[in-house]
């Protein structure tokens, strides 16, 4: 019996001793989301340890970031933990070919955490701009997301439409550029030749095989099959992108 207690009061006596051996911080993932048509990079730092710090990966318009290690955040939540930003993003291209950088750096408080947990901290560019973060091990489509903005970024019509011009675009020179090749076939069919054989023999030497060389009548009759079948592909996936742009 007499062992008993003085085991349970050794118990008693390390119990505190853990307690206060707790760890002040914790390391956390970090993330960034882009609610934004900009694309955004962003540093973030303790103000008041300048060697916790982490981030430095760029996020495309409307998208966001992969999982980056690590960030220090106080154990247990209290008013006035802050986060210092320092966040880019570029404005559109100039005619110059220049891209206007523009950067800004925020100071911004930690909102209490979900649950009374340390979470992974998101560093979120939002739809107006504004810099903010928010320490949760639930993604932005959660329910329990304690963000200001709810769910994942949604592309602005805008912007989507940008974007499909470009496919439109690029679609419309491959329409052109299989019509030129084609052309090109038609009216000089040996020189065509000869340099659809070059190409090929440094870039696609399989496509070749089975050709005696360029001077080949079954090689132009080939070239202009392939020609013909991408020029038929690409007006009507060029077709498709017009009629479904939204």
């Amino acid at each position: 019996m007499k062992l008993y207690f003085s085991a349970l009061a050794t118990c008693l006596a390390v119990i505190p001793l853990l307690a206060g051996c707790a760890k002040p911080t914790v390391p956390v993932s970090i993330h960034g989301v882009n609610y934004t048509e900009q694309t955004f990079s962003y540093v973030i730092e303790d103000p008041a340890n300048s060697k916790n710090s982490g981030g430095g990966e760029l996020i495309e318009p409307f998208s966001s970031g992969g999982t980056m290690c690590c960030y220090e955040l106080p154990s247990k939540w209290r008013p006035g933990i802050q986060v210092r930003i320092i966040g880019r993003h570029w404005l559109p291209k100039k005619a110059d070919g220049s891209l206007p950088e523009i950067v800004e750096t925020k100071v911004v408080e930690v909102p209490s955490y979900v649950d009374g947990k340390a979470g992974e901290l998101w560093v979120l560019r939002e739809a107006n701009g504004a810099l903010s973060v928010v320490s949760s091990d639930y993604q932005p489509n959660h329910v329990k997301w304690p963000g200001k903005v709810k769910g994942w970024p949604v592309p602005s019509l805008a912007y989507r439409r940008v974007k499909w011009d470009q496919y439109i675009e690029h679609e419309k020179g491959a329409v052109e550029l299989n019509e030129e090749l084609l052309r090109e076939l038609r009216e000089s069919p040996v020189t065509h030749a000869e340099e659809a054989w070059q190409h090929a023999i440094k870039y696609e030497p399989k496509s070749i095989v089975g050709f005696s060389g360029p001077q080949d009548k079954r090689y132009h009759a080939y070239l202009m099959r392939e020609y013909q079948s991408a020029l038929a592909r690409f007006k009507e996936s060029l077709r498709n992108m017009q009629e479904q742009r939204p």
